[in-house]
């Protein structure tokens, strides 16, 4: 349901279940795991994909379905919600560079995943969008919140509000996504992000990361974590090396 590899640093999560990569309790159990693999191993970049035609679809529609005729339904609809909610929430905050490689449609809580991580890549013929509203729902899993975070809420609204797909290139063009390739370049550029990623400090990307985070969030000053981030580096055996490696290449 998920492969996991992982070398050099990078570890990858591969999406594969057949035929669209739909969300339900296993694969939330699975994807859980894959996480636990990842923060195990301490790696610097978390990179998640598909080997399906599909990057994930989002939720297993057929689960909601039987929430309709079960009188417990709203109560497990709600758990199931939650338990997006907790996956998502540890990606978005999770100790790694995180980067989502977008080949193919990517819906609903599957644009939620990827919106929850750190870094995203889609391809030219991705479809990304949030139609819950085709449905009588809504993007619940962190869509409404994630997507108004990072392009605002006019595009969130055109996204959510008018079910709109679009495809790679305008998902860059609004900000969805930072990057997009024709298909046939996918691996090419997101191995090069990655390897390029995994080649930096760990704990200064982390840190980074904490305060990029704190941007939006009043309960948490950016700027003092700033002032914080020298006093966590500078004793440390890493960032010496790098320091003096940089002084003396420009001196050869």
């Amino acid at each position: 349901m998920i492969r996991y590899s992982s070398a050099d640093g990078i570890a990858t999560l591969t999406l594969s279940r057949p035929p669209v990569n739909a969300i339900d309790a296993a694969f939330v159990a699975a994807f859980t795991g894959a996480l636990d693999r990842a923060e195990a191993e301490a790696v610097t970049v978390l990179m998640i994909r598909s080997d399906q035609k599909c990057f994930c679809a989002g939720a297993d529609l057929s689960q909601i379905a039987a929430y309709f005729d079960d009188p417990k339904g709203v109560a497990a609809m709600s758990d199931y919600v939650k338990s997006l909610h907790v996956i998502y929430d540890r990606l978005e905050a999770f100790p790694a560079i995180t980067l989502a490689a977008i080949d193919g449609p990517a819906l609903g809580g599957g644009l939620e995943m990827a919106l929850a991580c750190d870094l995203r890549v889609a391809t030219t013929r991705a479809k990304l969008g949030l139609p819950e509203a085709r449905v009588g729902m809504i993007p619940g899993a962190g869509g409404t919140q994630r997507l108004t975070r990072l392009c605002g809420p006019g595009v969130a609204a055109r996204i959510i509000l008018g079910c709109e797909i679009v495809d790679g290139a305008e998902a860059a063009r609004l900000g969805i996504v930072q990057w997009s390739c024709p298909p046939e370049a996918l691996d090419a550029e997101v191995a090069a992000i990655a390897g390029r990623v995994a080649g930096l400090s760990r704990q200064a990307l982390l840190l980074s990361k904490d305060c990029i985070a704190a941007y939006d969030d009043p309960a948490r000053d950016g700027f003092a974590r700033e002032l914080d981030a020298p006093g966590l580096l500078i004793p440390t055996e890493e960032a010496r090396s790098r320091v003096l490696n940089f002084f003396q290449r420009k001196a050869g």
